[in-house]
């Protein structure tokens, strides 16, 4: 079995896959503070009630956008599961052309999510992925990763109006029954997720101009649920694309 961790700035998420099969996954809030032991310490007991244990993994993959988090994981995988996972970067076999000034600055998770879905569709791609950023890279149909454009994340923006106001207060993330908010919840619920969706269509619209091919766009992320119904342009969703990527690069890297 494989276990495919992905570490992003505000979750990380676990995936055990068998063979090309996701069984298991787990999301946890990102956490500095945490150690090593305290990381492995929590997935432990979600391994065994799943009926799992550590010699059950035989392979471990790892993308990450957190450096200080990254050999932590390391040290986690190399403690509780006795192997030392691969780190996913730029130079890995993507099956993709990187078209990107600096490639080393393009986020794994981005790469890796661009890989899985060329992979699985192999057409023209926009891939948004709703994170603590809202991403959007451009795969062409001929398999060029183009680049793409970054945004501040749907929640990063809340807790942003949030704390840069005197009188805001958080909210949840949930639809307003009207865009016209008739209290200030309401007014930034619709703010916030309109506002969104009206985002992802606008990027979306010019960057397909700009490569002036049509495009399949496919969305990802924790917000991408909420988001959908309101846009007008995202026509599929996967949630697991990352480490559906991540099982994949591992497959290409060390099975074929």
């Amino acid at each position: 079995m494989l276990l495919a961790i992905d570490i992003g700035n505000s979750h990380i998420v676990v995936g055990i896959f068998e063979g090309q099969q996701l069984q298991k996954s787990w999301r946890f809030a990102t956490d500095h503070t945490k150690t090593a032991d305290e990381y492995g310490s929590q997935l432990l007991p979600l391994l065994k009630f799943s009926g799992l244990q550590t010699h059950d993994i035989s392979a471990s993959i790892i993308s990450s956008v957190v450096p200080p988090l990254t050999q932590m994981f390391v040290e986690m995988v190399e403690t509780f599961f006795l192997q030392t996972p691969s780190l996913v970067t730029c130079d890995w076999p993507l099956g993709l052309t990187i078209r990107y000034d600096h490639p080393q600055e393009i986020g794994t998770d981005r790469l890796v999510n661009a890989a899985a879905a060329y992979a699985r569709f192999h057409q023209c791609l926009i891939v948004v992925d709703f994170g603590t950023a809202t991403t959007f890279c451009t795969v062409t149909s001929s398999g060029e990763y183009v680049g793409g454009a970054i945004a501040p994340g749907l929640k990063s923006a809340a807790d942003s109006l949030h704390l840069q106001t005197a009188k805001l207060p958080t909210v949840d993330l949930v639809l307003p029954k009207t865009v016209i908010g008739k209290d200030t919840v309401s007014s930034i619920q619709s703010g916030l997720l309109f506002g969104y969706a009206g985002l992802v269509d606008a990027i979306v619209t010019r960057i397909q101009q700009e490569i002036r091919q049509p495009a399949f766009i496919l969305a990802t992320g924790g917000m991408a649920e909420v988001i959908r119904p309101l846009s007008q342009t995202i026509q599929e969703i996967r949630p697991n694309l990352t480490l559906e990527g991540l099982e994949l690069l591992y497959r290409k890297r060390h099975v074929n």
